[in-house]
């Protein structure tokens, strides 16, 4: 009994195999590859929950077939695997980034794949905005741009902002996978010392710091849904 607990602790607690400096470069290059694809995703897939919204309200036949092209298109990236598209995505990739490896290498893997789960977000959040809200702003001779911004937006914030928590932290969970073919931070740095070395310490502290970052996000996600809801 002694040695099997020895074994497992020295197997899941053996601190002395990590490089806190690699651990620490790998946080930082989970942190920005997650902030820069959520930023753009964020833009992106607002304006493309924002079409299909309003093209949901198209009676016309050609509303109705573009609507029907958006949100087939839409449906089929949200439901390819991330694993799957990212290796789909491997040209557009090196002709966007120009490399294979790196943080930067999985940027346009995540965003191409966080936009339409976004996107889907944003249009049932701008759907569940009062109808009778809309009415007076169209009543009191509001334009587009003033009712998108004034009524949409801001009658919507709360429900935006959780969609942004929840695409934030399955983007978390694909940088992870990212990293596992080269694409750096914290899921490289589990999956080739880790994994690869046999030193399971390393995943251990990096999974860790992953459910930490997770953690933050949900709480501060969570903070600003509450600040935002009026109700």
């Amino acid at each position: 009994m002694g040695s099997g607990s020895k074994s497992f602790i020295e197997t899941y607690f053996d601190f002395s195999q990590i490089d806190w400096n690699l651990m620490g470069q790998a946080t930082i290059e989970t942190v920005y590859i997650t902030f820069i694809s959520m930023f753009f995703t964020i833009v992106l897939g607002f304006l493309l929950g924002l079409l299909l919204y309003s093209l949901g309200k198209k009676h016309s036949p050609f509303g109705k077939i573009l609507f029907f092209v958006v949100s087939i298109a839409s449906n089929i990236f949200r439901s390819i695997p991330y694993i799957v598209l990212l290796v789909l995505l491997i040209p557009f990739t090196k002709f966007m980034v120009g490399t294979m490896i790196g943080p930067v290498s999985v940027i346009p893997s995540l965003i191409v794949s966080a936009i339409p789960f976004y996107a889907r977000l944003v249009e049932v959040a701008l759907r569940e905005v009062n109808s009778g809200v809309l009415e007076a702003a169209d009543a009191m001779g509001a334009s587009p741009f003033e009712k998108t911004v004034k009524v949409l937006l801001s009658e919507s914030l709360p429900a935006l902002l959780s969609g942004i928590t929840i695409t934030t932290v399955s983007m978390i969970g694909y940088t992870a996978m990212g990293g596992v073919v080269g694409g750096g931070g914290l899921g490289q740095l589990a999956y080739q010392q880790g994994f690869t070395l046999g030193k399971l310490t390393v995943t251990l502290v990096a999974t860790a710091i992953l459910l930490l970052l997770v953690f933050a996000v949900q709480f501060i996600g969570d903070m600003l849904v509450k600040r935002a809801d009026k109700r």
